[in-house]
């Protein structure tokens, strides 16, 4: 008898298991494909709380959803002659003095693969007070217990009933310390567990006022990996939807990091510019940079769709406001570029290169 596949992992919208799963700002999740119909229809309203969207909404990967989806399958409950250990067992195994290295990796090992495919054991670890424990190991100076305990922490911050009450219980210190000092692959699964934690709104402005958080993302977005900057380029996307954090990524020195690796093809990149673009202290620090101009129209040139669609909007901001970089743009032959973007078949692309051709007229008209 095959198993279930949880409600979770359907899409409000069409009721099917979804394939691509994206975050809306309003914290749900919808398969991209569903809520870009119902955007693309006119709705301006999240289909589920019937609030209002920004112009713009912003689709955020829930790459976490899409691995469990993926994955779970391949995962079965375990075996009638292994029973499942309760989360008690593995809390007194973790926090008995007698209890090696290798014991303790084990215990985390097992709290990871039970709660990564199973909703009820994350909600018993978390009732059982596991989660105090989790997080010493979460700042542990041995590299692989502070993985493992990043990965069961991770897959606890999934259930919208828990993000509040991790953070309430000290789980941004511990997930900022592991993103300051961890190795590579903790520092992404650090920033990754951040993303999570941001879905909910009043957690943002919390993350965004620890001292280190964003200073730390921006440190992995400079230095990291290729996925550490992924994933460090998408907690700063999610947290910019607070309107202080985008001040705050900015002081961080985030724009120079940002536009080098717009140019690399770093699809995230152009997106926070995006949203860096609509505070005055962003669109100063991009008017600032040199080579900013340049880079965006390579990305007109060459990029993705969602990049294009970015980077006119983050021109048309900041050519709004800036004679010079107008002067720059027009230098660059963004006015030619853009006519030829205003009939693509990308209605997001159409409608953001019209307004960058109406604010380049505008130079024109008063010039």
């Amino acid at each position: 008898m095959g198993t279930e596949l949880p409600d979770d992992f359907k899409c409000p919208i069409s009721l099917e298991i979804m394939s691509d799963p994206v975050i809306l700002s309003s914290g749900h999740t919808f398969d991209r494909a569903s809520i870009q119909r119902w955007l693309e229809s006119g709705n301006r309203t999240c289909p589920i709380t019937k609030l209002l969207l920004p112009a713009q909404p912003s689709l955020i990967p829930n790459h976490a959803l899409r691995s469990l989806i993926s994955n779970y399958t391949l995962s079965s409950s375990p075996p009638r002659s292994q029973p499942c250990p309760s989360p008690q067992a593995l809390l007194a195994q973790l926090t008995s003095p007698s209890s090696t290295a290798v014991a303790k990796l084990d215990s985390l090992r097992t709290l990871h693969r039970l709660s990564k495919h199973n909703p009820i054991f994350r909600h018993q670890i978390t009732d059982s007070g596991a989660v105090s424990v989790i997080l010493r190991f979460v700042v542990s100076a041995d590299t692989t217990l502070q993985e493992a305990a990043l990965s069961v922490l991770f897959y606890l911050s999934l259930d919208d009933d828990n993000k509040v009450g991790l953070v309430a219980e000290g789980a941004i210190s511990g997930v900022v310390a592991a993103l300051r000092t961890g190795t590579d692959s903790c520092r992404a699964l650090a920033a990754t567990t951040l993303t999570s934690l941001a879905v909910v709104e009043v957690n943002k402005g919390t993350i965004g006022h620890h001292p280190f958080a964003i200073v730390a993302l921006v440190e992995l977005l400079q230095n990291g990996k290729r996925r550490g900057q992924r994933e460090a380029a998408t907690a700063i996307y999610t947290l910019c939807s607070f309107l202080e954090n985008r001040r705050r990524v900015v002081r961080s020195g985030a724009v120079p990091v940002l536009v080098q690796l717009a140019g690399s093809g770093v699809e995230r990149a152009v997106e926070v510019l995006g949203l860096l673009g609509k505070c005055k202290e962003g669109r100063q620090e991009m008017e600032n940079f040199n080579g900013f101009v340049q880079t965006l129209v390579e990305v007109l040139k060459g990029g993705s769709s969602r990049s294009v669609s970015h980077a006119l909007a983050t021109l048309g901001l900041v050519c709004a406001n800036s004679e010079r970089i107008y002067l720059e743009a027009i230098k660059e032959g963004v006015w030619e570029v853009s006519l030829g973007l205003v009939k693509d078949e990308n209605e997001k692309i159409r409608r953001n290169a019209t307004t960058l051709i109406h604010v380049l007229q505008r130079y024109r008209l008063t010039g």
